[in-house]
């Protein structure tokens, strides 16, 4: 378990799964977390079911889903998950959705991706870490900038939201970029 100002992750709970399955039924949530990708959502109960016995059993030195609570009350507002973590490499990919409405725009989401950047990097080595989000989604973009991770790149035309056309955006943080662990005092 990991806490911050705002946010404490700690590992995945067959429970928790009432919560995907409401986020990811939610056309809103499904919009600014996966550009509206059909993969994402909506989703039945036995779907969100199969992949959660796939969550459950996920190998933390390649890849792990973490529960995102609010620290004041203790709420389940969304998660945060790491994969393709490559030791050789020193790479790892994250990604971030709160799916609570009411926590949107407060910085919970920056305070999660915190706590895995930390994390990632002190626990293990990492060199870089990546992320993506598309064009659209500004608050993601400056909850990334604003943590240290620099634009990398863009897939033109990637992404399409309710008709429209968006670019991927691509970020990376190098080890030398990242302050090192901040405590929540």
């Amino acid at each position: 378990m990991f806490e911050g100002k705002l946010v404490r992750l700690r590992a995945l709970r067959s429970q928790d799964a009432e919560h995907h399955l409401r986020w990811r039924n939610d056309p809103e949530v499904v919009r600014w977390a996966a550009a509206g990708d059909p993969c994402f959502g909506p989703v039945t109960a036995e779907a969100v079911g199969l992949s959660f016995d796939t969550m459950l059993r996920l190998v933390p030195r390649e890849s792990a889903v973490f529960t995102v609570e609010d620290l004041a009350t203790g709420r389940v507002i969304g998660m945060a998950d790491y994969r393709d973590l490559d030791p050789y490499a020193g790479v790892a990919t994250l990604g971030i959705t709160i799916g609570e409405r009411e926590f949107w725009g407060c910085g919970h989401g920056r305070d999660a991706v915190r706590l895995l950047v930390d994390h990632l990097f002190g626990a293990y080595g990492l060199n870089r870490l990546e992320l993506d989000t598309w064009s659209g989604n500004e608050r993601a973009v400056r909850a990334f900038t604003g943590l240290g991770f620099r634009e990398e790149g863009r897939r033109r035309s990637a992404a399409l939201v309710e008709g429209k056309r968006y670019d991927r955006v691509l970020f990376g943080m190098l080890r030398e970029e990242w302050g090192g662990p901040r405590t929540s005092a």
